[in-house]
């Protein structure tokens, strides 16, 4: 089982290490390809396509299904990969990179602010699982409910008290840690309910 690891904004997947080695462990081959810095709110269409080309790209010399794990504007790029279409400032469609590889997404506080025209996520038919933080301010809860018309299962997941970054293992040197949320067991959570979802193939989790 392939996992392609988007990650966000800084482009640095070393920042989800823990997260990586865990679904290592758990038998799935791990690509990570590392990104330059990226700002979405200032980058342009050629700078933001640049992500879902190079997670295209990462995936050369390799077979098979595809999961797609991915942060932030990295969750953006996971969900070209598997058929949505992003609508650019000018209010158009932006014609992105596909995989018809990609069988699942697993998304942490993914940028669906791009999916808000019209049809954009009506090509996704793959299962998502994708988690919100209550406390995320970059992109909130509410954005993540784009996903719901999607017509492939979709599973979201509102983590109270997290954040944007709660999500990466390391912090960026600018952010301080939230005494209030314990980030450690959340993310040992997280990894678990990652590798759960992919090596159960995307399908609901039994009740009970």
């Amino acid at each position: 089982m392939i996992v392609l690891f988007a990650a966000g904004g800084g482009g640095d997947p070393e920042r989800h290490r823990p997260l990586l080695d865990h679904l290592t462990a758990a038998g799935c081959e791990v690509v990570a390809p590392r990104f330059d810095r990226l700002m979405p709110g200032e980058a342009s269409n050629d700078d933001l396509l640049a992500r879902p080309r190079g997670l295209v790209e990462a995936l050369e010399g390799t077979t098979g299904e595809v999961t797609v794990v991915g942060h932030s504007i990295g969750g953006w790029a996971a969900l070209c990969l598997a058929g949505a279409t992003p609508w650019g400032r000018d209010r158009r469609p932006l014609d992105v990179p596909r995989s018809s590889r990609v069988a699942r997404l697993v998304l942490f506080a993914p940028a669906t602010g791009w999916f808000v025209g019209p049809h954009a996520v009506d090509d996704v038919h793959v299962p998502v699982l994708a988690y919100a933080g209550t406390a995320d301010t970059v992109t909130p809860p509410l954005q993540v409910e784009v996903l719901r018309k999607a017509p492939g299962p979709v599973e979201i997941r509102v983590v109270p008290g997290a954040g944007h970054f709660s999500f990466m293992n390391t912090l960026p040197p600018t952010v301080p840690e939230d005494p209030d949320f314990d980030r450690p067991a959340f993310l040992e959570e997280l990894a678990a309910e990652t590798a759960e979802f992919i090596l159960r193939g995307g399908t609901p989790a039994a009740a009970g």
